[in-house]
């Protein structure tokens, strides 16, 4: 067994303070390394670079898939470094194993109409239409996270300058800025809490950007369960996440000239290698028009 390994992995992953899904991951992951080393009688110090690759080679059996698959490889390399660090192993033997290659796959995301019909789906007889249009809007102008969404306060936001600070991945703070109809619909938001006197700071002494009907924070699974039922208006049916929102918006600036640096800093990932597969996308966009216009494409 390894637990008391793992946890103070966890440990060490809190004190970067890393999300709470992260840390569950990370733990349901290793747990697998943990049962396969107990069935096979191997002890941490034992682990070479052949018995990872036999685990990968279970989890495959299991019916598991390359991205999950790269996942837990990914989980099992950090945890391993932490090891090295505190003197339980020498080496990372996860270093010598190769990650799946993952087939490159294209973000789903709207097209510029769709996502004028999402915005405009939250009706005015629902209670909460004027957070709903306030949270799309935002979503879609400023291509946030869904967990970055629902940390916001009220502090975050810039109103004269139509700016937001975000703490994203890794506590890594970015300015973001947001258009005029995202600027609209956040104002009407924030008047309409104001008269229903549902301002008020929560545990923390902040006050919440968005909140439930009870006036506490709002939650992402709430967000999601938003767009679940928004996206009864497109034509195609299709799902549509929050995820869905921020390909959109790095998509939409791709194609209508933002240079990717730009983008980068806007979605605040870390590598521009992240970022590229936005161009893929726009590829796509760039066939579809080719072959609408061009005379001899069919």
């Amino acid at each position: 067994m390894i637990e008391a390994e793992i946890q103070e992995f966890v440990v060490s992953l809190e004190q970067r303070v890393a999300s709470g899904h992260t840390i569950s991951n990370y733990r349901r992951d290793l747990g697998r390394l943990s049962r396969f080393m107990d069935t096979r009688g191997v002890a941490l110090g034992s682990v070479d670079h052949l018995f990872i690759r036999d685990f990968l080679n279970s989890l495959y059996l299991d019916g598991l898939g390359k991205s999950s698959v790269s996942r837990i490889l990914s989980a099992v390399r950090a945890f391993f470094r932490v090891m090295i660090r505190r003197g339980r192993v020498r080496a990372n033997p996860a270093e010598l194993v190769a990650s799946p290659r993952l087939g490159q796959r294209l973000p789903p995301n709207l097209s510029e109409l769709e996502v004028q019909e999402l915005l405009e789906a939250p009706g005015k007889r629902t209670p909460g239409h004027l957070r709903d249009r306030a949270i799309l809007e935002l979503l879609y102008a400023s291509g946030l996270r869904v967990s970055e969404l629902v940390g916001l306060d009220e502090d975050d936001v810039d109103w004269s300058q139509n700016l937001v600070r975000v703490l994203g991945k890794g506590r890594k703070e970015r300015i973001v800025p947001f258009g005029r109809f995202a600027a609209e619909a956040l104002e009407a938001y924030r008047q309409e809490r104001r008269a229903r006197n549902k301002t008020k700071p929560d545990g923390t002494g902040s006050v919440p950007l968005f909140v439930n009907l009870r006036g506490t924070r709002l939650t992402a699974r709430s967000v999601e369960r938003l767009l679940g039922r928004c996206r009864t208006v497109l034509r195609t049916g299709r799902p549509v996440t929050p995820h869905t929102l921020r390909h959109s918006f790095a998509t939409h600036l791709l194609e209508n000239g933002a240079d990717l640096r730009s983008i980068q800093e806007l979605l605040g990932h870390a590598s521009l290698s992240t970022t590229q597969k936005y161009t893929h996308a726009s590829l796509e966009h760039l066939r579809r028009e080719y072959r609408k216009a061009h005379p001899r494409a069919r």
